[in-house]
């Protein structure tokens, strides 16, 4: 666990902290750190805003922190812990930085940002901040001095306010916290949208004139495609184009606006946030138990896979150990979770090529009995809700292992051998595939981009190998790596990575122990001063308070790398609750991906990044 300690040994003051020989990084870029956490696994560093990019370049450059996981930003204008006393600054954005190269290694970085001030843009020194900074300056209004496309994301440019900061309150506010004292107010309640001057939170922001503002299309960060040669001896002019949001190939929620000449993209960028609804807002107001069913609906493909990074992210924040038997079934689950994914993607992937729907409806057929399962250890098919802290909600039903072998061991085989015999040589697949959607292994890193994306273009970076999580150093498994990055290679990666799954589901299943599936009531009780009810709900189920301080957890979910940022100021709710989502992040790929092909390969381009719109916009 990473937290400030309140008597850390830190000097009294900037001057003092920036010449203290102790601080790391300072005899490299004098002044760049100002104070540091406690020590920890993870450690964090306070960093001078204008010495940030200075430090960013060097940990790239010279200690091979290739990777930006993560940027985002906390608010702690009513933040109730001791850690902060005498910080003025109200923001702090939050950067989580890791190596490729080395596997392993985590630093993680804290700017400090008075209200109404600015920090710089680190898209110079990583292309991938580009949707996250956007995304920090939409929700908390924090502006980033460099970048080359700030404006909304999640909302619209008429959007009044940032929903993110702690002294904003929505249209029918109730409480801060839940659980609510009453759904149903006594007579005479005003609503907190009467109480505001505008009366809606859909009034234009002061200057910002909807009639003459045009939405840019022309912003690219990096791109290795291949650049515009024209389209012949006619004089034409480019235009441009919205794909989606309505159209079944973009999702009906999301849209990509793009500048073409003929059919040559020029310029592509992505448009979300139809989907957008706060869930890091929600995730505040509710206690850190309430919060699990929530993590469903991100990414509701995967939602056992976005329980078990929550669930892993909040043990680490309060020191909750899991029992060896909910180690295997959390295994399980996440390996099947993954196998349900990559079959929906190549599915997909073949349904945005103009497949029949046969061969989509076919490789989606096998999911169905995967969710069976599921439904009979959870009660549900897809909001799963099975994971809790310290363990998974209830064991395993008689007869489920039985049932999970037949198709761990007969169906999954087979059918991933059929799919391969099926598609892999077939002409139209390899046509529209081979060749297309090229992007470099070096730009899809520098674009934070992760999992079976950076895998198909040659890079072996798997979190469950290079920072291992539950029990994954037990298992035998490869990582499957292909070198073309193209969007052949990027559907048969994940033919791979599902045959690679099915080897650990048999490793799982074979060695599955007896015991418990929750943390004992004695060790809950002894770590939390609290009933076992803490941990799995019921009475007392909401008032799980973890330690002061913060944690930042990720996991390799199926479509990339998930990543849970917590902070608790030791109450019954999340202070600060991010979400790191795959989905989101691997949309910087999409322009640089699409630029110099035809507007059919971008359709095809889009499906093969994976994505679903609940995890984009949250």
């Amino acid at each position: 666990m990473t937290q400030v300690v309140a008597d850390a040994p830190i000097a009294e003051n900037a001057a003092e902290q920036a010449t203290d020989a102790s601080l790391p990084y300072n005899d490299v870029i004098p002044g760049a750190v100002i104070g540091r956490w406690a020590e920890s696994s993870d450690p964090a560093l306070i960093v001078a805003p204008d010495k940030l990019l200075a430090l960013l370049t060097h940990l790239r450059d010279h200690e091979g922190y290739d990777f930006l996981s993560s940027v985002t930003a906390v608010d702690y204008s009513t933040y109730g812990g001791k850690s902060r006393a005498g910080v003025s600054e109200r923001f702090e954005t939050v950067y989580h930085l890791y190596s490729t190269k080395k596997g392993g290694g985590h630093i993680n970085l804290h700017v400090r940002v008075p209200e109404d001030d600015t920090v710089p843009s680190a898209t110079s020194v990583y292309p991938g901040a580009n949707l996250q900074e956007r995304e920090v300056y939409d929700l908390y209004g924090i502006k980033f001095v460099g970048h080359p496309n700030l404006r909304r994301i999640l909302l619209w440019e008429g959007f009044h306010g940032h929903p993110m900061r702690k002294d904003w309150k929505e249209a029918y506010f109730e409480e801060e916290t839940k659980p609510f004292k009453s759904r149903h107010p006594a007579e005479g309640y005003l609503w907190h949208e009467d109480k505001l001057p505008w009366h809606s939170n859909s009034t234009y922001p002061e200057g910002w004139d909807p009639d003459s503002w045009q939405e840019p299309v022309t912003y690219v960060p990096v791109s290795q495609a291949p650049g515009h040669t024209g389209v012949g001896e006619l004089d034409t002019e480019s235009i441009v184009v919205n794909l989606g949001p309505h159209h079944p190939s973009t999702h009906g929620v999301f849209r990509m606006l793009t500048r073409i000449e003929g059919e040559t993209i020029l310029a592509l960028e992505p448009e979300m946030g139809y989907l957008h609804r706060n869930h890091e807002k929600i995730g505040e107001r509710n206690t850190w138990l309430m919060n699990m069913p929530f993590t469903d609906r991100l990414d509701y493909i995967n939602s056992m896979s976005n329980n078990l990074a929550y669930a892993l992210a909040v043990e680490k924040l309060a020191g909750i150990e899991v029992p060896e038997r909910a180690q295997y079934i959390r295994i399980i689950m996440a390996e099947m979770t993954r196998v349900v994914n990559h079959l929906w993607s190549i599915g997909f992937i073949l349904n945005d090529l103009g497949a029949l729907q046969t061969p989509a409806l076919y490789a989606i057929e096998e999911r169905e009995m995967i969710l069976d399962l599921f439904e009979e250890v959870s009660g549900s098919r897809m909001m799963c809700n099975y994971m809790r802290f310290g363990g998974v909600v209830r064991d395993l039903t008689p007869g489920w292992l039985e049932k999970a072998k037949y198709v761990i061991h007969e169906r999954l085989p087979r059918v991933l051998d059929e799919l391969d015999l099926m598609l892999s040589g077939n002409e139209i697949v390899k046509a529209r595939g081979r060749g297309v959607g090229y992007l470099s292994a070096e730009d899809l890193i520098a674009l934070s981009v992760s999992g079976p994306l950076i895998r198909a273009a040659g890079v072996p970076y798997d979190i469950r190998k290079a920072q291992p999580y539950c029990i994954y150093d037990r298992f035998d498994f490869d990582i499957p790596t292909l070198p073309e990055s193209d969007i052949y290679a990027r559907y048969y990666i994940r033919l791979l990575e599902a045959r690679e799954s099915v080897k650990i589901l048999k490793q799982a299943v074979r060695d599955i122990p007896g015991g418990g599936v929750t943390a004992s009531p004695a060790y809950a009780s002894a770590t939390l001063n609290q009933g076992f009810g803490t941990i799995m709900g019921g009475k007392g189920g909401y008032t799980l308070r973890p330690p002061e301080g913060e944690v930042y957890v990720r996991v390799e979910a199926p479509k990339g790398e998930l990543g849970f940022y917590l902070v608790s100021d030791g109450k019954a709710n999340p202070y600060r609750y991010h979400v790191r989502a795959p989905s989101y992040i691997n949309l910087n790929a999409l322009g640089p991906m699409s630029v110099g092909y035809k507007v059919a390969d971008a359709v095809v381009v889009l499906g093969a990044i994976d994505i679903v719109l609940g995890e984009v916009d949250r």
